[in-house]
């Protein structure tokens, strides 16, 4: 008889890391060994139609398909009673710091289904993690870390709170597992690796699948470009100030980013301070960013903190030169010199370090052979997933 499997992706399958590493480990389940149903919360964005045939997508609950948008989305959806409870919090923040996550719980408290299937195991691929406690009825229940929390700050106490209730925690990365251990002792002897996902033959298919010349143009300039949510974590309206530095230094950059969020006018503004307009380039949101990280010559991450970036594990696939800044789980990212290159994270660091990589051509064709010969696809992670059910 078959083991089943629960997913759980309390989002919409819009164009994050997160969300195709989420791709990846569903490609890789053994479908005539295991059943495996989706709750996903949005059936909407790019990526809903790339999610493997095999899945079984549990029915949508209206009320949680925009829990995480804002009050006009909600409103022009229909998820009038999520639109109340946003615009209520949208109000006591002017005055008082909002932990979302107790809003989204009572959406999903009154709207969402109690599953009435029992699972052998059951993944919560993202936080909060009250619907995999509340609503389904499994044997094991996984939440996951895609994020180090050190900069988490004030919502400390929440995470502990939300994490304590899984029988599992899977960090994405050993020292994303170290870092929570760190700030969570009490939750150490739950905490296990399970490194993301990724299809080597689909990236490779996606970046060959058009020609992205009339966007990052073939005018003799190096191009740069950084994928990712325009959010503070990304760091990006840093970016324009360190072009500039980068030019002045003599070499002619383009920098190209690839992405949407909430941050997007603060690096619109600073690209107007900098008088970047020319060479700072918001390609905005794309449905497949494979064909510009091929296209690119050199790939950046300059984040504040990541768990471990799936942009940078792309572009390793893509055999691209690939830069980050020295961010808490950096080292579990790459090996510095050998397959990718990591840079102080403070503006002129960074700055002064990718002129370094630009400049050292050698060292770029040697990050690239690199890439080569190893295997960041991570397809056997599945197997600690089915090891917990043994």
């Amino acid at each position: 008889m078959k083991k089943q499997i629960l997913v759980i992706f309390t989002g919409a399958m819009e164009l994050g890391g997160i969300e195709r590493s989420l791709l990846g480990l569903l490609d890789a389940f053994d479908y005539n060994k295991y059943n495996v149903d989706l709750f996903l919360y949005g059936h909407h964005g790019p990526l809903m139609s790339l999610i493997n045939e095999n899945v079984n997508i549990l029915p949508e609950v209206k009320e949680l398909a925009y829990l995480r948008e804002s009050f006009k989305v909600k409103l022009k959806n229909k998820c009038f009673y999520s639109a109340v409870l946003r615009l209520k919090d949208e109000l006591i923040s002017k005055f008082h710091m909002v932990n979302n996550d107790t809003t989204w719980a009572k959406v999903m408290r009154r709207c969402a289904p109690k599953l009435q299937k029992h699972y052998d195991i059951a993944l919560s691929f993202f936080r909060p993690f009250d619907f995999i406690v509340e609503k389904v009825d499994a044997d094991i229940k996984v939440g996951w870390i895609h994020t180090d929390y050190t900069n988490a700050g004030e919502i400390l106490e929440v995470l502990e709170k939300d994490y304590a209730r899984m029988d599992y925690i899977a960090a994405v990365s050993d020292q994303c597992a170290e870092t929570f251990n760190s700030i969570f002792p009490n939750l150490k002897n739950r905490v296990i690796t399970i490194e993301n996902v990724l299809s080597r033959d689909y990236i490779n298919k996606e970046a060959n699948r058009y020609d992205v010349s009339d966007e990052m143009l073939l005018d003799g300039s190096i191009k740069l470009l950084t994928v990712g949510r325009f959010s503070y974590p990304k760091k990006m309206e840093e970016i324009p100030e360190i072009c500039r530095r980068i030019r002045e230094s003599g070499l002619n950059v383009k920098w190209y980013l690839i992405g949407f969020g909430k941050e997007e006018q603060l690096i619109r503004q600073k690209i107007r301070e900098e008088n970047m307009e020319k060479y700072v380039v918001i390609l905005g949101k794309k449905e497949n960013p494979y064909p510009y990280i091929k296209a690119c010559d050199i790939y950046l991450q300059p984040s504040r903190y990541e768990g471990k970036a799936v942009t940078v594990r792309e572009a390793q696939i893509l055999n691209k030169p690939v830069i980050i800044t020295n961010y808490a789980t950096s080292n579990s990212q790459l090996q510095d010199g050998i397959d990718g290159v990591i840079v102080p994270k403070d503006i002129a660091g960074c700055s002064k370090g990718i002129i370094q990589v630009v400049n050292d051509k050698r060292l770029q064709q040697r990050l690239i052979e690199n890439t080569k010969i190893v295997d960041y696809t991570n397809s056997l992670e599945v197997e600690k997933i089915y090891c917990l059910m043994r």
